[in-house]
């Protein structure tokens, strides 16, 4: 493999597209600002939907977001807040639609969370004409109460991202990307 020599940056400060259309996500630099907080990276062209919350029983996460438009058989991206630092696990999921604002997934790992707590998830859907690459969560990132730089390299060509990459951030001062 040679050197790449086109590689990019891009900085926010809040949540957003960070690279549209495909690239390779080579490093992420992020900042906490002293509260508990996280980051989460989608390939996706559209926004994840932040206003779902999620409780769990076992392996069953059950998510509730008004008139979320899903079928049965949709796979989701899905990322969920901690509630005294326990959470369901992110990452892409089939779903089972049980009503109009509700619908489960199978979690990997078991658990219970009674309290309706946040999640953010993006649909499967090809949002998309030029795209035929799902939209889709790709890594989560965690900050505790640090007020400190956070260094992720991704190693070999990067992570790959089709559509274009999404960061949505719950206390972060900042965030870098290096592309290409």
């Amino acid at each position: 493999m040679t050197m790449q020599y086109d590689v990019k940056g891009a900085h926010n400060s809040g949540s957003g597209f960070m690279v549209t259309g495909r690239s390779r996500l080579k490093n992420l630099v992020y900042q906490g600002n002293g509260t508990a907080g996280g980051l989460d990276v989608f390939d996706t062209t559209i926004a994840p939907v932040t206003t779902g919350t999620y409780t769990r029983s076992g392996y069953t996460v059950t998510v509730t977001s008004t008139a979320h438009g899903l079928s049965t058989g949709q796979t989701v991206g899905i990322t969920f807040s901690a509630l005294s630092s326990v959470s369901a696990t992110a990452g892409n999921y089939v779903i089972t639609k049980l009503t109009a604002d509700t619908f489960t997934i199978t979690d990997i790992n078991t658990g219970t969370i009674g309290t309706a707590t946040a999640c953010a998830y993006v649909s499967n859907a090809i949002s998309n004409t030029n795209s035929v690459y799902p939209n889709k969560w790709l890594t989560s990132y965690n900050t505790g109460t640090a007020v400190q730089p956070f260094q992720v390299l991704f190693q070999g060509e990067g992570m790959l991202v089709n559509n274009g990459l999404y960061v949505n951030v719950s206390n972060i001062t900042y965030q870098t990307v290096q592309y290409g």
